[in-house]
């Protein structure tokens, strides 16, 4: 089990096949904005998306069974995260949650086991597994690397609510979401898109669409209403960017 801390760790490992897609941003304040747009607009991505219905062999009541098995990974370092849509938001409160997420491992030489253990401990030299020991910069690149939220933040912003998929869906993620966060009118229309939703409302998408995908009600409308109207912004910033790649007229 992943950490111990859900119960379905070795579903998400074994039976599991996710394609994400990682975005640069410009500065803090582009970083908030790009952050805010992905994590309200991930469970439509996952619906749109959605690619595991089955399970060893027959079909389950899940659209996307992927996204399922990840609400019961391990809730501690995983799913939505609300206070990215609080006020102040910035690189300081995403330190502060990765802080406060507990550790898995330290790696010197060989991998030292501290699952649960706290990483301002580990910086202070007072980690119970290894008295002493004073963090690396890179136990905290590692550390990053065992936060799993539906988008993550690092150097670059990655996006984790699609199921892995044929090659057209593969070719179809990046362009929804550069085309949505890579041109500054489509990011105005996606930001003021979700900028009344709540983040309960939030919550309540990413729990529902794994069974329900595009069909999942949404205020009075469903989320394929919702999803139409993404594409179509992010269609358009696609050909605002008009960055032609091959025979094509634009992107």
């Amino acid at each position: 089990q992943l950490g111990g801390f859900g119960t379905r760790g070795l579903d998400m490992m074994f039976r599991t096949c996710t394609v994400q897609v990682n975005l640069d941003f410009s500065s803090e304040a582009d970083m908030v904005r790009k952050m805010r747009v992905g994590l309200a607009l991930q469970p439509v991505a996952t619906a749109l998306f959605a690619n595991s219905p089955f399970r060893e062999g027959k079909l389950t009541d899940y659209q996307s069974l992927r996204s399922e098995v990840w609400r019961d990974v391990d809730n501690q370092r995983a799913g939505m995260l609300p206070f990215v849509f609080e006020d102040g938001f910035g690189f300081e409160r995403y330190v502060d949650y990765a802080l406060d997420v507990p550790m898995y491992f330290v790696k010197r030489e060989i991998y030292h086991d501290v699952t649960g253990q706290s990483f301002r401990d580990l910086m202070e030299g007072n980690l119970p597994g290894l008295p002493g020991v004073k963090a690396y910069r890179s136990d905290w690149v590692n550390h990053l690397t065992t936060i799993f939220p539906e988008v993550r933040l690092k150097k670059f912003i990655e996006m984790r609510g699609a199921d892995g998929g044929p090659w057209r869906s593969l070719c179809g993620l990046p362009a929804y979401w550069v085309g949505l966060l890579y041109d500054q009118t489509a990011l105005d229309a996606a930001s003021d898109l979700i900028a009344d939703w709540t983040v309960e409302e939030m919550a309540a998408l990413r729990d529902a669409v794994p069974k329900t995908a595009l069909e999942t009600p949404f205020r009075n409308r469903t989320v394929l209403d919702v999803a139409r109207e993404t594409v179509a912004i992010a269609r358009d910033g696609l050909k605002r960017r008009a960055k032609a790649y091959g025979l094509e007229d634009d992107e």
